[in-house]
């Protein structure tokens, strides 16, 4: 994947080095991505491809792999890089892939964690599960096929989930004889379609994960490609967690940390933003207020920390703050509301209940929500709006939703950890959907607990009234009532 001389470069510092190679490794920015798209489109050969590439295969992994090829294989005496990934027996024999297979690699720039998602309609709900986490998502298309139904539905899936980054990789190109005319047509549909559900940008690279074309360098079998090569889009494209440290701070509160009675402190991973000892923050839903006293770490105290870290922060003030809770900064806290609009990707084999209680997790917070039936359960293929009662599997509609008790959100497409949340079944305990919040719907503004002042001595004044008790008493049946 990296020149001969980088390698080389490698080798030796490793070599005369470790520690140094180690710190130099540690401090590598990370990418999450992952791959979808139809079946057979490749997704498994790119990753085992990506692996091979980046020398992340040791000697006895390479020869089961040639072992295994020539086996239970699809490429003949070639190679086949699937099988890298595709671990399970059932995915070997009917050369498929069924789960989420995540695999780590890295450059001489980046590291890199990639989630192989499958491509039939059956798991979709599996590739919701990959792509919740990633900051990119490399569409595949077969240059034979064209873009399918599960290349539309995956694209709208990546593009609903907020990922940020798209990459249409135009796959076995070599079977077309590498030609332009098939790949700029592709993309021309692509698009189209894109900008039908809303995709504004998008990178578009053809390749062959085979054969290695424009995968860690440009391709001599197309000329007339002047773009990036794969792996070198991967390395400068921007992370989310860059990202999200520019947002205000948010943090959710998994652990009240009480080691002893002298420390009392708040632990969670930092969703948005950054703090630093001194900084007024608010905590949620309660709205008390406080400042933060220290930044605590296994390593010691920061002077400050940002979004990804996961820190224990402890506060000037004795304010209650629970698990569950949203410390944010003091003046542009978060919104706490009981009811919203939401789009409900339904990834259970029995349908939605409309009325029926679950379990919704959002963060860490978990209260009682109820589904109302939905507004409209959209058609991937042309994002139409169709009437529905329900949504059963791999259904995604946009539905009213109302929590038993008030929590703190923000828009899905401002931040993933407070307008993300699952579905959990009450009786089975199996997560039924993934969800996304839109907004807060405005009657739940409009209602508000007023304090009174009125007890019983001011009613009856205000009634006239004086109030008796009068007791009827005696056996049954002797004429009470």
């Amino acid at each position: 994947m990296d020149s001969p001389e980088k390698v080389y470069e490698t080798d030796a510092l490793i070599a005369e080095d470790i520690n140094a190679y180690l710190d130099r490794h540690q401090h590598k920015s990370m990418l999450r991505f992952i791959t979808c798209g139809s079946v057979d489109d490749g997704k498994s050969t790119l990753i085992g491809r990506l692996l091979y590439d980046s020398r992340m295969i040791f000697e006895d992994q390479l020869a089961s792999l040639e072992a295994d090829s020539k086996k239970l294989g699809t490429q003949g005496q070639e190679i086949d890089f699937a099988l890298l990934v595709d671990g399970l027996a059932a995915e070997r024999e009917q050369g498929i892939t069924i789960d989420v297979a995540y695999r780590f690699f890295a450059t001489e720039k980046r590291k890199f964690i990639v989630a192989d998602t499958p491509g039939h309609e059956q798991y979709t709900r599996n590739m919701v599960t990959g792509a919740s986490t990633a900051d990119l998502a490399i569409i595949l298309i077969d240059a034979r096929q064209g873009i399918l139904t599960q290349t539309r539905r995956h694209s709208y899936l990546a593009h609903l989930l907020g990922i940020k980054h798209l990459v249409v990789a135009v796959n076995k190109m070599d079977l077309v004889g590498y030609d332009q005319q098939t790949y700029d047509s592709i993309i021309a549909e692509y698009a189209k379609f894109g900008e039908d559900i809303g995709i504004e940008s998008f990178t578009a690279i053809p390749i062959s994960g085979l054969a290695g074309d424009n995968i860690a360098r440009r391709s001599e079998n197309m000329p007339w490609y002047d773009g990036p090569s794969l792996v070198e889009h991967l390395e400068t494209v921007e992370v989310a967690v860059t990202a999200n440290q520019q947002k205000p701070f948010r943090m959710a509160v998994q652990w009240v940390n009480r080691p002893n009675l002298d420390f009392r402190g708040f632990s969670g991973q930092i969703a948005s933003g950054s703090v630093k000892p001194g900084d007024s923050i608010r905590v949620l839903p309660s709205g008390k207020t406080s400042t933060v006293k220290a930044i605590v770490t296994a390593d010691g105290e920061l002077d400050m920390a940002v979004a990804g870290q996961s820190v224990t922060l402890t506060l000037k003030d004795e304010i209650d703050c629970s698990r569950g809770d949203v410390i944010a900064t003091a003046d542009d806290p978060p919104q706490v509301a009981d009811q919203f609009e939401s789009t409900l990707v339904w990834m259970d084999e029995d349908g939605l209940l409309p009325g029926r209680s679950y379990w919704m997790k959002t963060g860490s917070q978990m209260v009682s929500v109820t589904v109302q039936p939905p507004k409209y359960q959209i058609n991937v293929n042309n994002m139409d709006q169709l009437a529905a009662k329900t949504l059963e599997l791999n259904d995604i509609g946009v539905v009213e939703i109302s929590t038993d008790r008030p929590i703190v959100f923000e828009p899905y497409a401002d931040n993933r950890d407070l307008g993300g949340y699952i579905l959990i079944d009450k009786i089975s305990n199996a997560t039924v959907a993934a969800g996304m919040l839109h907004f807060c719907l405005r009657r739940s503004q409009n209602v508000h607990w007023q304090d009174v002042d009125i007890d019983r001595e001011a009613h009856a004044l205000q009634k006239r009234q004086e109030p008796r008790v009068v007791w009827f008493t005696g056996l049954s049946g002797s004429g009470k009532s």
